[in-house]
């Protein structure tokens, strides 16, 4: 995988969600050599985002990650054959925004992680104005 491909995918998220850079955000990752590569070290400091990399050979270290990944790849994209990348990009955003926007999870108290977000903030804001 390309530094350029990671970098790209935070910019557009960076982008999308606008956070404030003393948001308190974290990127956890492998130890890929386009996370640990200075380019996107570089931009995770530039948007405040603290890096967080999984120890040598400690896969639990990336296990919220690996459960994305594996369920994305049983749910959405086992046996698939797609005809371009632009397709497998479009099934991969796809999923991600039901993932995200719909999808239950048991973790959460059965809501989705958008929900869960909302309800966060909107306790977050209760507890600022009292």
């Amino acid at each position: 995988m390309a530094r350029e491909l990671v970098i790209d995918a935070l910019r557009m998220a960076w982008f999308k969600r606008h956070p404030a850079k003393d948001a308190g955000l974290i990127f956890h990752s492998d130890r890929g050599s386009q996370y640990a590569s200075k380019d996107f070290r570089d931009v995770l400091t530039e948007y405040g985002i603290t890096a967080s990399m999984s120890r040598r050979a400690n896969c639990w270290d990336n296990a919220c990650s690996e459960s994305l990944f594996g369920s994305l790849k049983v749910e959405r994209l086992h046996g698939q054959r797609f005809k371009s990348t632009r397709q497998a990009k479009d099934e991969v955003v796809a999923w991600m925004l039901w993932y995200n926007r719909t999808r239950l999870h048991s973790t959460l108290a059965y809501i989705s992680p958008m929900q869960f977000e909302e309800n966060w903030l909107a306790g977050q804001s209760r507890q600022a104005s009292a």
